[in-house]
């Protein structure tokens, strides 16, 4: 999406009018990086001010650490973590608040919706409930963010039937600013189990199925989908029972991908943000799902989309691009002029926590504790959770392979392995941890001794303060993720190492080495070899560049924190809404039916134009799979609109004009039945469908440019698989609609390029681009000179018996082609492309100028040629015998007098212009597709023939 213009937006004076943002700028609108960075800075002046009054209390120990695993706490220090940690995660204030009544500053009410509350409940009775923290990565990340007034709203893990046992749950949680969803078992288990733990997360982290799971999965697939999106719609009613107007609701996972959707048919106006934590795979891994589109176009319905990094915002878009056939643009996707922000925000973690508690008296002793127990020896480590996606078996098998290659580092060297057991009931995970039990055991049996070993294996958490200590010891920490959404794990250990400034090996698969790769050392954990060797280099680095190394590190951490993120995000969230409101002022509304039919009833003679294409045609496949190709490309008329299109044409007061690009043969096929006007290639031929066709093609047009345009456009269809081209008389275009879309804009680009350098560089043509097609056509050839002539024929042939008082104009036209739509509406006059300005007294002007020539058709048709004079003349008999000798009589005499003069007597009320599919147009209106344009037929046909009816009683 292009940028809205400063200039343009300065010259409508538009003023920020967002629902519950106080507008701090001038009546000027600013551009979006200068709204962006004057948030930024009110953020941290906001943060300044919270400090010194003693809002931010501090940062507080929590029994959490950001990779999502739960840790255990000393029993002395649980009294304050439950109600610590969710009060520090709901204390709030958005620095762009808006200002109450009362003048003081109301913080932004944020709406975290995720799977989970951060709090686990236990029923103790009837009406009695125990709720212990059970913080995993997201609440650790927004820990510490005090600039929102925050609610969360999950599932709180337990499954609860009655009523009472409902309401005394949410007030139980009510106390901690969080929200039950109430899923009963069946959903969960179809919902949680099913769809999302075994359909999404082994797509999104790039695990195929085994065959005979596959096989079965298909069976329950459709059950498990229906419960995912049932479960999504509870919780949106849950969030729509709690909105208020302003708020922001921040959708998270792949759980609630559902639910962007949900939460915008219910309120358009809200504002929802969707944000990702596992990878999003390329578009050729996600289009193997069934449901791949209308999950695409569910987040779709967000106003700002996140990823942990810019491969994933990429691989998303280009789903969006690849399967949907919408459009990707540097902002996002855009969807008939709906545009969804799509950006990446790494998320961080509350670094100042760990700093600090390293200065804390039971880390420093757990500290002395591991410095005196592997004295001696490099301490490597690794913490992750048992899983298929963290890499433990190779990480331990590129360990073996370090000691066999280095036999002088046995007894050095110690890797102490954390991995914290994760769906012990699933049999993979269960055979994931027999096969890692089984490594260990042989490396240790193989290189241990009486006294040591080199590995440490422990299937458990740590609680926070020996998770420091260990950090804080460790001279080499090893991330080997086969597939990350970011690993948080990488982040805390530089929190940790500022006075040994430790090595940090990262798998260049996860998140995080997008954002830490240039002081880390970035691995394959596939290759053994290659893992095996940076160990090495790793244990043998020296002190400076270890020292560099953890400063670049060190200082990525420390300003990217957690709070950053989520501040970040809620503040583009906000702008994205601004950016919205912006570009929609600038969208037409839709098609006031009601109004259009009631005017065109009581009218006395009608100018209907329509569109062919993506306007009167069938439509096509409603799930946008573009697979029908040869189907598509055969342009038929709507079956539905033969009836209605039939009653329009009989109707005396009524002219119907079909003007299309396309060319004679194709509208032949379609409209030859019907009493109407035809003008094919842009109006370059012309006739009334009772007679012949003709040509406005002037004599001294040079048509030489078409061998050589034709040559490039066969070479470019020929390396252009699904690609083609047609062949018209005066035009010549190549089209790549049905291509690889990514492949057929880099192609269109070099045709371009071979074009204007080539065969057409000299040559009075235009190069018309469309979504995705190129067209060459000669120089002045638009709809707009179309209707000029077509309407100068039609007075010609005596086809208007009266002023014509009420014109409908409907089409999916090129943004070249809609000058069409200001023909008749004077203050649109300045259209694009350099299209001269254009009145409603256009038809004098065709008439009173002295025009070319025009040649025949190559079929023999007549030639037409006009002068002023002689034609005022010809009409001015013309009518009279047909008893309206007063009118064309006053038209002539003005025609002579004033060259302004028009044949339309046509108010501004009564002219309808509306653009088919295209939100970005000059046309007054705005009709969905082609659907809506049967609608709107079919009324306007009713009404003709209720009128004729009642006209012959």
């Amino acid at each position: 999406m292009e940028s809205i213009e400063d200039t343009r937006i300065s010259q409508n004076n538009l003023i920020l009018q967002t629902s519950g943002i106080k507008n701090n700028y001038d009546s000027t609108v600013p551009s979006r990086l200068e709204r962006l960075l004057r948030e930024r800075e009110l953020r941290k002046s906001s943060r300044s001010q919270y400090a010194n009054e003693g809002i931010r209390d501090g940062y507080r120990d929590s029994d959490v650490f950001g990779n999502g695993i739960e840790l255990c706490l000393p029993d002395g220090d649980k009294r304050t973590r439950e109600g610590e940690l969710i009060e520090g995660l709901v204390a709030a204030s958005l620095s762009n608040g808006f200002e109450r009544q009362d003048g003081r500053s109301q913080k932004q009410r944020l709406l975290v919706v995720a799977n989970r509350l951060p709090v686990s409940a236990v029923r103790k009775g009837d009406d009695s409930w125990a709720l212990d923290v059970s913080v995993g990565g997201l609440v650790s990340a927004l820990l510490g963010v005090n600039e929102f007034e925050a609610n969360w709203i999950g599932w709180a893990g337990v499954n609860v039937t009655d009523e009472i046992g409902q309401r005394s749950l949410t007030e139980a949680l009510a106390e901690k600013r969080c929200i039950p969803v109430f899923l009963d078992q069946e959903i969960v288990h179809q919902y949680y189990n099913g769809y999302c733990n075994n359909i999404l997360w082994p797509l999104f982290h790039y695990l195929p199925l085994p065959q005979e799971d596959r096989l079965a999965t298909t069976r329950s697939f459709q059950s498990q989908f229906a419960a995912y999106k049932e479960a999504n719609q509870l919780f949106a009613d849950v969030v729509n029972e709690h909105y208020q107007e302003g708020d922001v609701v921040w959708c998270h996972d792949y759980h609630l991908m559902f639910l962007p959707k949900c939460l915008k048919d219910y309120n358009s106006k809200m504002k929802v943000g969707w944000f990702l934590h596992t990878p999003f795979p390329s578009s050729e891994i996600h289009r193997t799902l069934p449901s791949r589109s209308e999950l695409l176009r569910a987040v779709l319905a967000a106003d700002l989309v996140g990823f942990h990094t810019y491969d994933y915002a990429r691989h998303f878009v280009s789903a969006c691009t690849r399967i949907l056939g919408l459009e990707g643009t540097p902002e996002g996707v855009e969807d008939q002029g709906k545009l969804t922000r799509v950006a990446a925000f790494p998320i961080g973690i509350d670094s100042d926590r760990f700093i600090r508690a390293l200065e804390l008296p039971p880390v420093k002793c757990r500290i002395k504790e591991l410095q005196d127990r592997f004295a001696g020896r490099k301490v490597m480590l690794g913490v992750d959770r048992l899983d298929m996606i963290k890499g433990i078996p190779q990480k331990i098998l590129a360990f073996e392979k370090f000691l066999e290659e280095n036999p002088d580092w046995h007894d050095k060297v110690v890797l102490l392995q954390i991995a914290v057991p994760t769906r012990t009931d699933v049999p993979e995970y269960q055979k994931l941890t027999c096969q890692v039990h089984e490594i260990v055991g042989r490396i240790n049996g193989r290189f241990g001794t009486l006294t040591a070993v080199p590995i440490h294996h422990l299937d458990r958490s740590l609680d926070f303060y020996a998770l420091c200590a260990l950090y804080a010891v460790t001279d080499v920490a090893l991330v080997t993720s086969l597939r990350d959404g970011m690993n948080l794990v990488s982040y805390e250990f530089v929190a940790c190492q500022a006075s040994k400034k430790g090595v940090l090996i990262l798998s260049e698969f996860a998140g995080a080495a997008q954002s830490l790769g240039a002081g880390a050392i970035l691995v394959n954990p596939w290759n053994i070899t290659e893992l095996a060797s940076s160990i090495s280099y790793a244990l043998t680095m020296s002190a400076h560049e270890r020292e560099k190394r953890h400063h670049h590190n060190f200082l990525h951490v420390t300003t990217h924190t957690s709070q950053e993120w989520a501040e970040t995000f809620v503040s583009e969230l906000n702008d994205t809404i601004v950016e919205a409101q912006l570009r929609t002022r600038q969208i037409p509304p839709q098609f006031p039916s009601e109004v259009a039919i009631e005017r065109y009833s009581r009218s006395n003679n009608r100018l209907l134009i329509l569109g062919f294409n993506a306007t009167l045609t069938e439509p096509v496949d409603p799930q946008g799979r573009r697979i029908d190709q040869l189907k598509e490309m055969e342009l038929k008329l709507h079956p539905d609109l033969k009836e209605p299109l039939k009653k329009l044409c009989n109707d005396p007061k009524t002219t119907v004009v079909v003007l299309s690009g396309s060319d004679r043969n194709v509208l032949d096929e379609n409209f030859g039945e019907y009493k109407m006007w035809l003008a094919a290639e842009h109006g370059m031929f012309l006739r009334r469908t009772e007679g012949n066709w003709m040509t406005t093609m002037p004599e001294n047009l040079s048509m030489d440019w078409v061998d050589s345009v034709k040559h490039v456009f066969e070479y470019f269809t020929e390396r252009t698989p699904r690609s083609h081209f047609e062949l018209r008389e005066t035009s010549l275009v190549w089209n790549y609609k049905y291509t690889d879309i990514e492949f057929g804009k880099l192609q269109s680009k070099d045709l371009l390029q071979h074009l204007w350098t080539g065969p057409i560089s000299n040559a009075s043509v235009d190069v018309v681009q469309g979504s995705r097609s190129v067209e060459v056509r000669a120089v002045g050839v638009t709809k707009g000179a179309a209707i000029d002539r077509i309407l100068g024929e039609i007075v010609h042939n005596n086809d208007v018996k009266t002023p014509i008082d009420y014109v409908l104009c409907i089409g999916h036209f090129l943004p070249k082609d809609e000058d069409i739509y200001s023909f008749f509406e004077p203050e649109l006059s300045k259209v694009p492309h350099g299209q001269a300005a254009t009145t409603r007294n256009k038809i004098a002007n065709h008439l009173n100028r002295n025009t070319s020539n025009h040649s025949a058709g190559k079929s023999g048709n007549r030639a037409v040629s006009y002068r002023g004079s002689q034609q005022a003349s010809t009409l001015d008999k013309k009518a009279g015998s047909n008893g309206n000798g007063n009118w064309w009589s006053m038209m002539r005499d003005r025609m002579t007098v004033h060259e302004g003069s028009s044949v339309l007597d046509l108010k501004a009320d009564n002219y309808f212009s509306c653009a088919v599919g295209r939100n970005c147009s000059i046309a007054r209106y705005l009709l969905g597709s082609s659907a809506d344009v049967v609608t709107l037929l079919k009324d306007l046909a009713y009404n003709s023939s209720c009128r004729a009816v009642s006209s012959y009683k």
